[in-house]
Order: structure tokens, then C-alpha cells, then sequence
């Protein structure tokens, strides 16, 4: 598999010379497997640039979110292949039992916020719910799993090419516990990030900023590494960083990285932060 991030930012954008290099798009990553499917994982404001590059006409698009936070879906009524009539654009995303996946992601695409509405978009999107656990999609098997967060959401892992990617950009397995001593079968998520190839996993807060947001839904560091190792992740990289971590914030908090890794037994390039614009090719180890 192919991965690209488009977004790696949470919360909300955050444009502008001190965010230049990790960038400020929200969450969207980018899977294309060998067989040329696409898959995106979460549609904030960077899947805008993803559409955009996207050639019109290329099989269906695949939209996984995690859940309906806005920093999570703002950008679909800004994804090129929505207003292309040819285009298959299928979205799945977690169930709830207020409303349809589709009713509730109407009231975003819906005026006063937009000026089209949902039925009215060319491409006739497509929603389905995960509420499965498996499923296929081209080459690859979809696993999707309830995590710790606000509202209804979602983790997805990814299998295929001999590969696994998983997905868990909003998380909180800790919830203020130690989660070095947490039995595992109290660590939401855990069996679905287990043994990934690449675990790309929500890392928001410092150490430090983390007791003013505990119940936030976002993991600190030490809980992101920690989260990463007993999942034996083969590689992990750190995501949805705070609008307020700039870039030299987050070169020193990338610079932490080896030495931390290196308390887990793991080597210094083991955990990574996430950038606007990267790509990685996802091979497994084994």
C-alpha cells in the first residue's frame, strides 16, 4: 500500500507561516493499493487537495470517517469528485442510533452552512454504515472498531498487499490511567491496531497539556508511544497535531522521539510525526 497524508492537523485548520512545514490541513490520508483502489481515510480540508489531484473517472472512491466531528468532514463539500456526475463516491462512517449516516451528515451539507444540499450533489454519494466489522473493498479487508472519543467513533484497519495499515487519528485509551499498566482488555482499540504495519495514531497533547484536557478524546505523547508499542505496531506515526503546535513546536517534540523509542526497545525511526504532503510505501517487516 501507498499512503499519503493530506491533512494531519486536529481540531480545527491552522494556516500560515509558522505551519508551513507540517501543515495545516485536517485529517485525510490517502491508501492506494496495488490493485488501484482508493481509499480515504476522513474528509477534513485536506481532501480538497486530494480531489483536486484525483483523475476524473477512476473508479470509486471509498471515504472512511471516523466520525462526524466537523474537523473530520469539512472538507466534502469541497472534494472535486462530488460535483462530477461520473464520479462513485461511497462514504461509510459510524451508525448512530439519532440518525442515518446521511441525515446526519446533511445537516452539515444543508443550508445556512452550505449552499447546496446533499441530494443535490452531481456525484449522488453513496453512505453506508460500518456496522459490520469486515468487509471488502477491492483488494483489501476493512476491520472498523468503536474507540475512545467523543460520540460515535470509529478506528479502521486496513489489510492488503501483505500489509496493514490502521487508522485511529481521535483517541484516548487512557482516560487519565496509567496505560503502561491497563490490562488489555480494558485499551479501546487495541486488537484492532495490533501488529500493524503502520499504526497512524492521534497524538495531540504534550505530556504536559494533557491534565487540562483529560475526557477530550485526545492521547499525550507518552500514551501515544505507549498505545503504539503494546500494539506492536511495526511503525507508528503521530498525528492530529494541535492547531496551537507550530512547527518549531513540533520539531522539538519530534526530537523527543528517538530517545523515547529507544525506552520501548524500539529503533530511533520507529515513530515519526505525520506531515502535510508525506508519502510512505508500506511494506511489512515480517
Amino acid at each position: 500500500m501507498n499512503v499519503k497524508v493530506w491533512g494531519a492537523r486536529g481540531s480545527i485548520p491552522a494556516p500560515g507561516p509558522e505551519t508551513m512545514r507540517y501543515g495545516g490541513n485536517t485529517s485525510c490520508v490517502q491508501l492506494t493499493l496495488a490493485d488501484g483502489s482508493v481509499l480515504v481515510l476522513d474528509a477534513g480540508t485536506g481532501i480538497r487537495a486530494l480531489g483536486m489531484a484525483l483523475p476524473p473517472g477512476d473508479g470509486p472512491v471509498h471515504i472512511l470517517l471516523t466520525h462526524l466531528h466537523l474537523d473530520h468532514i469539512q472538507g466534502l463539500m469541497f472534494f472535486a469528485p462530488m460535483f462530477r456526475p461520473q464520479s462513485e463516491v461511497v462514504i461509510w462512517g459510524p451508525s448512530s442510533p439519532e440518525a442515518s449516516l446521511e441525515d446526519r451528515i446533511a445537516r452539515y451539507i444543508s443550508a445556512p452552512l452550505t449552499p447546496v444540499e446533499v441530494r443535490e450533489l452531481p456525484c449522488h454519494p453513496s453512505f453506508r454504515e460500518a456496522e459490520t466489522t469486515e468487509w471488502q473493498i477491492g483488494s483489501a479487508t476493512i476491520h472498523a472498531g468503536s474507540v475512545a472519543h467523543r460520540g460515535p467513533t470509529l478506528g479502521y484497519r486496513v489489510d492488503a498487499d501483505g500489509t496493514s495499515v490502521c487508522y485511529i487519528p481521535d483517541h484516548e485509551p487512557g482516560l487519565g490511567a496509567s496505560l503502561a499498566d491497563l490490562e488489555e482488555d480494558w485499551i479501546s482499540g487495541l486488537d484492532l491496531a495490533r501488529d500493524a504495519s503502520l499504526l497512524i495514531h492521534d497524538c495531540q497533547y504534550t505530556d504536559d497539556e494533557y491534565p487540562d484536557h483529560l475526557g477530550w478524546g485526545h492521547s499525550p505523547l507518552t500514551d501515544a508511544l505507549t498505545f503504539g508499542h503494546r500494539a506492536a505496531a511495526e511503525r507508528l506515526l503521530l498525528f492530529h497535531h494541535d492547531p496551537l503546535h507550530g512547527d518549531d513546536f513540533l520539531d522539538g517534540l519530534g526530537g523527543e522521539l528517538a530517545g523515547r523509542a529507544a525506552a520501548f526497545g524500539r529503533s530511533a525511526d520507529w515513530a515519526v510525526l505525520a506531515s502535510e504532503g508525506q508519502e510512505t510505501a508500506v511494506v511489512s517487516a515480517s
